[in-house]
């Protein structure tokens, strides 16, 4: 199966990074930041994205804390309005997220390549990212880092990505109880 490799969001594997992580052969780099690295994966049911904790905050409580916690809280939020929630697993002793691959840019690279949306575009952007916004409340969470770079603007419209530092309204997470074994193996 052919994995979609725009430009504007695919990047080659480094050296050092896996080739693959549970099921999932690794074919590019979505994006880097403060808690993993998020892959492109293919897998029998098509392209994924897989975030995988950083090597060097194995030994950071505080930071392996937030990343479990993005663990427990994206299967609570509605799959339309976020990149859904497929699974979990552990590269060695790096937890790693798997989730369903949006094909399209970050809102902050369209608004850099192309400018502020206008007109219905910007009315239909609007009302997309506030009802996202509603159903991740409605689901107990408050995403607390919405900006454009966690904005994908995909096929279906705009979808809210990157829980790291989301709290549960109920001032706890679900516990954890392990990967999904879908996404391991």
């Amino acid at each position: 199966m052919a994995v979609p490799n725009p430009p504007f969001a695919v990047r080659p594997l480094l050296p050092a990074d896996p080739g693959r992580l549970g099921g999932h052969r690794l074919v590019g780099r979505l994006g880097s930041g403060a808690q993993g690295v998020v892959y492109l994966g293919e897998g029998p049911d098509g392209p994924v994205a897989i975030k995988l904790l950083h090597e060097r905050l194995l030994d950071d409580a505080r930071a392996r804390a937030r990343f479990v916690r993005e663990l427990s809280l994206l299967p609570r939020v509605a799959g339309f309005c976020t990149a859904r929630f497929l699974g979990t697993g552990e590269h060695g002793d790096r937890p790693f997220l798997v989730s369903e691959y949006v094909p399209g840019p970050s809102l902050r690279d369209l608004v850099a390549g192309h400018g502020p949306r206008r007109g219905t575009d910007l009315d239909r952007l609007a009302v997309s990212s506030i009802t996202a916004l509603a159903a991740i409340h409605r689901a107990g969470i408050v995403h607390r880092d919405l900006n454009p770079r966690n904005i994908l603007l995909g096929p279906d419209g705009p979808r809210v990505i990157d829980f790291g530092v989301a709290r549960a309204l109920d001032g706890g997470a679900p516990a954890v109880t392990g990967p999904t074994p879908a996404a391991t193996g």
